[in-house]
């Protein structure tokens, strides 16, 4: 009789044990998957955290890989990786696949997945340009005691010409020129930067640094948030101001005062290159912070609020609104807090997309409109107003939309690939707007050129 009752209360245990949790189980993995590697998962449910033990897949006694957990109830987003973002899952090809997504109810529920292949894994070719190259794999960071991988974009005509060039310092390294690299899409930096030179820009010098995988939340915030780490951002930025810096203007042919150096990034990018901004403005005369992470912690109002902008400083702020959270709310917040921090209004831009999401496409899309603002029209000492263009022009689906006061039914349209070649040239329709699905199947930048207006656009 005592055996019986202690199996039923051993039953109720375990069963108890495991209501509410969520089991991932992998039944079968890519077979040049290599035998040293540990499998991971990351999602929603550890911020991304590509490396996490507490996220390792254990092998069972089947030979299947194993994972438990208790996620947030709602829609979990996640992926598998083999220790970091430059080994995560992919096609059988090796190509980019989305997020995976489960649906969580609070209840015990064990799915059973498939890994078909690893992103890259010898099977994708380099989408970096010519112009891209990898300064080291290991650039020692003293401030950290750490080495990281930089990238290094030098504009087309660095090598046949004698002129110096503005530096634009970068974060998430792996996401901006390769998308054998990137964790969900490259920004395709060197592509939108080479197309700019076709227009007349003068050129830029990229420096982009791989972020820390595991600790890239602790390297882009010099605050701490209890629940994600942090801390570590004042050693980051003294890192580039003391160290990547002087290396970079010793070796390379630069402008390297303020006005010619910007730092720029998105998300904790954007939070930390907002601070960098702000302590080292004799520094870093331009700023990017694309859907900043200002959540990670309110110091990071608090520090702008009690600090004084620079005259000189210029900020480049974008939101949208399908990011979740409260992206746009936080961004208005940090243009209210610069502008009675002192900032003019001429020297901030904001701007929120309706469409924009926290993804690399939508800043691989405002990425040649943030570098526009801040680099082509401040090094030239040529002032517009920060929250207006003359012409807007914006993709929806298979069209493109072209806006502003100057705008007339009819007008001609010609558009023009990164090599200078007219691809399309139309007239617009009454609600100003041109059909561009057969340009779809070619995706790139293209320069789209309404009178003597032009802009560059991603058509993905």
């Amino acid at each position: 009789m005592m055996n019986k009752y202690f199996s039923v209360i051993l039953y109720l245990l375990i069963h108890y044990a495991s209501f509410g949790q969520l089991t991932i189980r992998v039944t079968s993995i890519p077979t040049n998957t290599p035998v040293s590697d540990h499998i991971y998962i990351a999602g929603t449910m550890n911020n991304w955290n590509p490396g996490s033990a507490t996220y390792q897949l254990i092998k069972d006694n089947e030979g299947n890989f194993v994972v438990t957990f208790t996620p947030t109830i709602g829609i979990v987003k996640f992926k598998f990786t083999r220790g970091s973002w430059d080994k995560v899952e992919g096609t059988t090809q090796g190509n980019f696949i989305p997020d995976r997504t489960v649906s969580y109810n609070g209840m015990a529920k064990t799915i059973d997945l498939t890994i078909y292949g690893w992103e890259g894994n010898g099977n994708q070719i380099s989408t970096a340009s010519s112009q891209v190259s990898i300064l080291s794999d290991t650039f020692y960071m003293p401030q950290l005691n750490k080495r990281r991988k930089i990238w290094l974009y030098l504009p087309k005509d660095y090598q046949s010409s004698s002129k110096d060039y503005p530096v634009l310092y970068m974060h998430d390294g792996q996401n901006l020129f390769d998308k054998t690299t990137s964790f969900s899409g490259e920004w395709n930096v060197d592509e939108a930067l080479d197309s700019m030179i076709m227009t007349g820009d003068h050129g830029c010098i990229v420096v982009a640094i791989d972020n820390g995988s595991s600790s890239r939340l602790d390297e882009y915030s010099p605050w701490i948030n209890p629940q994600y780490g942090g801390g570590q951002g004042d050693q980051y930025v003294e890192f580039i101001v003391n160290t990547l810096k002087p290396f970079i203007d010793q070796n390379y042919r630069t402008k390297p005062d303020a006005p010619n150096t910007g730092i720029m990034g998105s998300s904790m990018g954007g939070l930390i290159s907002m601070y960098a901004g702000i302590k080292y403005p004799s520094v870093f005369g331009k700023v990017g912070a694309l859907s900043s992470s200002y959540w990670f912690s309110t110091s990071s109002f608090d520090y702008v609020a009690k600090s004084k902008v620079n005259d000189n400083s210029y900020f480049y702020l974008i939101a949208g609104d399908k990011e979740g959270g409260n992206q746009v709310l936080d961004m208005a917040t940090m243009y209210q807090i610069l502008v009675d921090a002192g900032g003019n209004t001429a020297q901030i831009f904001k701007e929120i997309h309706a469409d924009g999401q926290h993804s690399e496409w939508y800043w691989r899309r405002e990425f040649p409109n943030a570098y526009k603002w801040l680099f082509e029209k401040k090094t030239s000492a040529i002032n517009e107003s920060p929250t207006k263009r003359p012409i807007k022009i914006y993709q929806q689906d298979d069209w493109l939309k072209i806006e502003g006061p100057t705008i007339l039914p009819n007008q001609k349209v010609s558009i023009f690939n990164f090599m200078g070649c007219l691809v399309n040239e139309s007239y617009l329709t009454n609600d100003s707007t041109i059909n561009i699905n057969n340009m779809k199947e070619t995706c790139g930048f293209y320069i789209i050129k309404v009178g003597n207006f032009s802009q560059i656009i991603f058509i993905p």
